[in-house]
């Protein structure tokens, strides 16, 4: 029988790298939202990989992100830090041949946390220089000791069984922490919240900042559906009306959406309903971003 091996990894880096859609490339399955806009992860993700005698953690953090900001930008700044620090192994992800000031911002974030990195260059399918791709990760070795450099395409899928295996080399012996089948910790309530502010990402574009959070006030089954009311928060009165749209229309295409792939998740009929309401500041009150539950990892 294989010695089992399980441990802790962080995905980290700079905001809009790829990091969520890596994380449900390599499970196989949606567990984190993704979109072109950067900030959209908020919350470390756990999810799990189990492949026989290996179990790899993933932890998804927000990207990194210069200066402090508002609250909502302290709480995503500290949940990646501290990610860092609580794992066995983290993956830094960059973006095809780029290497920015905020990348050596993480950088320097993981050289302080002490931890075997593995860099990842995502998004290699984008390269159209294929012959820059080998003098630029000649360059990246001259910047840290990283375990591996391992170029990959998360959104095609490629090259991410070579990573699963870099990964499952640096891992430590030790029992899995959980069953074979979990692939997240996180609870349905909270996952059908995120697929409901993913689509409002998707849809809004550039129209709508960052202010905005979801609140599931209603996640029950009655026979063979599930009934779940979501509260969509905004700080201004003028992106209600975005959200809403004219007539409704871009709020019931949201629902829509949404309904879908949260049907998917929970292998059952749903019925949604959406609200939208003006909660002025909520991202820059630190008591508001805690009912939220932005500050559970601090």
């Amino acid at each position: 029988m294989s010695t089992e091996r399980c441990g802790m990894v962080a995905i980290v880096g700079r905001p809009n790298v790829g990091k969520s859609t890596l994380l449900n490339h390599l499970l196989g399955q949606k567990i984190s939202i993704t979109s072109r806009k950067p900030q959209t992860t908020r919350h470390r993700i756990l999810g799990v990989s189990t492949h026989e005698a290996v179990q790899i953690v993933y932890v998804d953090t927000p990207g990194l992100h210069q200066g402090e900001g508002k609250a909502i930008n302290r709480a995503m700044n500290r949940a990646a830090l501290g990610a860092v620090r609580d794992v066995d192994l983290v993956l830094m992800v960059v973006d095809r041949l780029q290497w920015l000031e905020s990348d050596e911002q993480v950088l320097a974030a993981v050289r302080a946390a002490g931890k075997p990195v593995l860099l990842i260059i995502n998004k290699t399918d984008q390269i159209e220089q294929k012959d820059a791709l080998l003098p630029h990760i000649a360059a990246l070795q001259e910047k840290y000791p990283f375990a591996a450099i391992v170029p990959v395409s998360a959104l095609k899928g490629h090259n991410l069984e070579a990573l699963e295996r870099e990964i499952a080399t640096l891992l430590p012996e030790a029992p899995h922490l959980f069953p074979p089948d979990q692939i997240t910790d996180r609870s349905e309530r909270f996952m059908v919240a995120e697929i409901v502010r993913e689509k409002l990402m998707r849809q809004l574009g550039e129209e709508l900042p960052y202010a905005n959070a979801v609140q599931i006030e209603e996640f029950r089954q009655e026979g063979q559906t599930i009934h779940i009311s979501a509260l969509i928060l905004v700080e201004k009165a003028g992106q209600k009306a975005i959200v809403i749209g004219r007539g409704g229309a871009r709020l019931k295409l949201i629902g829509a959406e949404a309904r879908i792939d949260m049907e998917r998740l929970l292998g059952t009929k749903v019925m949604l309903k959406l609200w939208v309401k003006v909660k002025s500041g909520w991202s820059d009150d630190e008591r508001a971003l805690k009912s939220l539950g932005y500050q559970e990892e601090s």
